[in-house]
């Protein structure tokens, strides 16, 4: 098979990338239905997904989720109050500076999160059942590629 030419690559860049906003548009639909018997809505499955997979950087401000999640403050801030009105975060005071309040997890976040992926896994399952996992490590890592471009280099901060 024949390199395409710049034009036909960039071309099938747009084709992949509206690819994966249809993937994702019918992901998001199939769980927020599957969320509702966890009583969690799909924007804050979101912000437990980042709380999760960011141990490292437990505590962060609103301003900091906002910015990772590259969404307007404001509506970070509506679905973050909801996560504190049902305990799945809380504030704490920083210690450097009491006036900034930050965001941990907690332990009933950590389990939300968890009944989540349980609810969700058999949702998602039989999509990959005629999968190789060849396969499935190959797109892993090409998708993870382009995240990571579109998280670092391709931000419009």
């Amino acid at each position: 098979m024949q390199a395409p030419s710049p034009p036909d690559v960039a071309r099938l860049g747009y084709d992949i990338l509206t690819f994966v906003g249809i993937i994702e548009h019918l992901a998001r639909t199939r769980a927020s239905r599957g969320l509702k018997a966890v009583g969690v809505s799909f924007p804050q499955f979101v912000l437990l997904n980042h709380f999760v997979r960011r141990p490292a950087e437990e505590a962060k401000t609103v301003s900091s989720v906002a910015r990772a999640m590259q969404q307007p403050q404001p509506g970070i801030t509506k679905t973050i109050q909801k996560m504190i009105a049902h305990g799945l975060l809380r504030v704490v005071p920083a210690t450097h500076d009491r006036r900034v309040k930050l965001l941990v997890l907690t332990p009933k976040g950590q389990r939300a999160h968890q009944k989540a992926l349980e609810q969700l896994a058999p949702l998602f399952a039989p999509a990959f059942e005629e999968w190789a996992p060849h396969d499935l490590t190959t797109l892993a890592q090409h998708l993870l590629r382009l995240k990571d471009w579109l998280d670092t280099k391709g931000r419009q901060d």
